[in-house]
């Protein structure tokens, strides 16, 4: 399973999903607020994700990314690929993440590619179903890789040899 990284040390990337203004009616009118959607991640494992909200763009997306560096995750990764299939799922949002042949590319959409690129992820192909909202694409996303899981791990949950495993 995915663990937890300490983003303080590490070299860091960062990309925004969406940016989306919002509107509350008030008495005097309407105010005026920005949400951003932001991806951070280190090329060699680790993705996050976090929503800043704020009433002006650049406060939004910093925001943005200190939520993102306190919610990164581990992913297993088998050389520039995935070890399996997976499927993520996050309220309707579900995403099908398949391991790829090298040299085939990031085959994905907008929320997708942007997190799959950060982790480091080389080859691989996806689908986002059912939903097409950033928000709840990305944490579907981030789920499949959550469980991702190598042969090792499941070796030594299983208490066998990495070879009993793959066959």
């Amino acid at each position: 399973m995915a663990t937890k990284f300490d983003a303080s040390t590490a070299d860091i990337q960062e990309r925004m999903v969406a940016l989306n203004r919002v509107s509350k009616t008030v008495k005097g009118g309407r105010i005026m607020k920005f949400t951003a959607l932001m991806v951070v991640g280190d090329g060699k494992g680790h993705v996050g994700f976090g929503l800043g909200k704020a009433r002006e763009v650049p406060d939004a997306i910093r925001k943005g990314i200190e939520d993102a560096k306190k919610n990164m995750i581990t992913v297993s990764l088998k050389g520039t690929s995935i070890p399996h299939e997976i499927l993520g799922e996050f309220d309707a949002a579900r995403v099908l993440l398949k391991p790829a042949a090298p040299g085939t590319g990031v085959i994905a959409g907008g929320a997708v590619r942007a997190v799959l690129e950060l982790v480091g992820i080389k080859d691989i192909r996806t689908k986002a179903l059912r939903s097409n909202n950033p928000c709840n694409v990305v944490r579907a996303t981030i789920d499949g890789l959550a469980k991702l899981r190598s042969a090792e791990e499941v070796a030594a949950i299983r208490g066998k040899s990495v070879k009993d495993i793959l066959g």
